[in-house]
């Protein structure tokens, strides 16, 4: 079961006491890879697959990086392996971590995003008159600490949900499966399959982004010394992380499949496949700005518009310059 990503920034001092990571780039054959450290926000998973899927069919290798992939996990806080300089790059789960690192002064920047539609869900109980997102006004829900100032905040605003709704989720089904007027979070990748499999019965499940939640989510964050003393390696990074999206998706995942099971050996294969599938039909990286702009892609408008949703619930101060937490200059221009 995966726990919510960590949204703890570290402060920007800790960034600015520690020694930039040398790189070096190279165009030449036989010349030395610039090596990656590369940092994800969960265990090796399907959600990782196209880094997995690049690592594996030499996307990295062939475009002059020696990437070593570092896997998340419940103790893995991202932004502050960015802050300590102990990555070079890294996931942002979703665009509160882009905005608080902004907020806290810490020159770290999204330079892609590969989920159009951040994964979280509510799961409620099948066949008890939830029916929507709003239906679940007044109703218990199990919610992990971090998404009380997430997503919780838009959800309050767009429904009316109080804070009184908020039950302590502990990323246990348990609770969930005993109360049938509960709703819970999870990743739509995730939690319905193994509520399903555990209970035997299909969960009613509502994906925040299609009802209305802005968010992108697995961004490559990357620090702002690196993006200014090596931007060819971001380039670099972020074009052989798309193609490797691109095979996951649409060609072979077992290269991939293959290397994250090295690196979680308790992953299984019918929790890949069906995570692999949903992926697709939900297009989570396929879709919103990719559509016109390709896998990675991000946007002034997207950005602007999460900005708005935040400031409105009180998160952050209108005076954030929410610009200074990524840059579009190793995008491709979107297809006309």
């Amino acid at each position: 079961m995966k726990a919510l990503r960590s949204i703890v920034i570290a402060l920007a001092a800790a960034l600015a006491a520690c020694s930039p990571a040398k790189h070096e780039t190279t165009q030449a054959p036989g010349a030395k890879l610039t090596t990656i450290r590369f940092a994800t926000d969960w265990r090796a998973e399907a959600e990782h697959g196209g880094f997995y899927e690049a690592l594996a069919n030499g996307e990295y290798a062939r475009r002059g990086l020696d990437v070593k992939i570092i896997q998340g996990g419940p103790g893995v806080n991202v932004p502050q392996l960015l802050a300590a300089g102990s990555v070079d790059m890294g996931v942002g789960s979703n665009g509160f971590i882009v905005f608080n690192m902004v907020q806290e002064g810490v020159p770290v920047k999204a330079v892609a995003a590969f989920f159009q539609k951040d994964p979280q869900v509510l799961i409620a109980h099948p066949d008890t008159g939830v029916n929507s997102l709003a239906d679940l006004k007044g109703h218990p829900i199990l919610l992990g600490d971090a998404s009380v100032t997430t997503f919780w905040v838009w959800l309050k605003a767009k429904y009316g949900f109080t804070d009184d709704q908020v039950r302590k989720y502990t990323f246990n089904n348990g609770p969930f499966l005993a109360d049938k007027r509960a709703a819970q979070q999870g990743y739509v990748t995730s939690e319905p399959y193994t509520i399903e499999k555990q209970a035997g019965v299909k969960p009613t499940v509502f994906l925040l982004a299609d009802n209305g939640y802005p968010g992108y989510a697995t961004m490559i964050m990357a620090p702002d010394k690196l993006i200014s003393s090596n931007p060819a390696a971001v380039k670099a990074f972020v074009e052989a992380s798309a193609k490797g999206w691109q095979d996951y998706l649409n060609g072979d995942p077992t290269p991939a499949y293959a290397l994250i099971k090295k690196d979680n050996p308790e992953m299984t294969q019918d929790i890949l496949d069906q995570a692999h599938a949903k992926l697709k039909s939900y297009a989570i990286v396929e879709g919103g700005d990719a559509k016109a702009g390709g896998i990675g892609a991000m946007t002034d408008a997207r950005w602007k518009t999460f900005s708005d949703m935040a400031v409105a619930a009180g998160v952050y101060p209108k005076t954030l310059d929410f610009r200074k937490g990524y840059t579009l200059q190793f995008l491709a221009p979107p297809a006309k």
